[in-house]
């Protein structure tokens, strides 16, 4: 079974392990990491990768993440919602999923691991992935340990994946960006989604490049 970090509009590599899953983990016992998918996700803009965050209140270096709070001092939800609609508006598939998606962005959830839970659980319902989630009660080693090979920075776990290509909105200006937001996936593929998320699946047992 696999223990996955707590992310944000995680990425499509994410999903794309816990799809053909029956159940899976999420990490709650972890230090906070910055710089993470914990509390960002990326998406693709007029100018090429767009990467947003969501501000946290202060924490150390051995806060759980189970204990990290959302800080809205500042409007970001509105910056982000304003970046999502400037990304997808032309996409197919925005339109059938906007107003599911929007309330996600503007939930006051104060905890960032419910809130990451609250979205992963919606996305989930829409793609249709049924596998049944718990929250670890111990922090446990994994091997693949997902919790630190799906970063921001991480790209070598990719280069060894064939990772099939999909249109994307800006795709004529600066190439096809792989491993987004899941919501790149939403909007551009719609119902497609599941079946992409599966032939991902099959290359990351695979391993290796076409």
């Amino acid at each position: 079974m696999p223990t996955l970090p707590s992310s944000y509009f995680a990425p499509i590599l994410q999903f794309a392990i816990i799809t053909p899953t029956n159940e899976y983990h999420i990490e709650a016992k972890e230090h906070y990491m910055k710089q993470s998918y914990r509390n960002r996700f990326e998406i693709y803009g007029a100018n090429g990768l767009l990467s947003l965050s969501v501000p946290v209140k202060k924490w150390n270096n051995h806060t759980l993440i189970e204990k990290i709070e959302v800080s809205y001092d500042e409007d970001w939800q509105q910056l982000h919602w304003r970046s999502i609609e400037s990304a997808y508006r032309a996409s197919p598939f925005f339109e059938f999923y906007e107003e599911e998606i929007k309330p996600l962005i503007f939930s006051k959830e104060i905890n960032l691991l419910k809130r990451n839970h609250l979205i992963e659980r919606v996305i989930n319902k829409i793609i249709g992935i049924k596998a049944t989630v718990e929250f670890t009660s111990i922090y446990e080693s994994q091997a693949p340990d997902w919790r630190t090979t799906i970063t921001p920075k991480n790209k070598v776990e990719l280069e060894s994946i064939a990772i099939p290509k999909y249109i994307q909105v800006f795709e004529d200006k600066h190439g096809f960006i792989p491993n987004l937001s899941i919501l790149d996936l939403l909007f551009n593929l719609g119902p497609e989604s599941k079946l992409y998320l599966k032939q991902l699946n099959q290359s990351i047992k695979n391993g290796t490049k076409n």
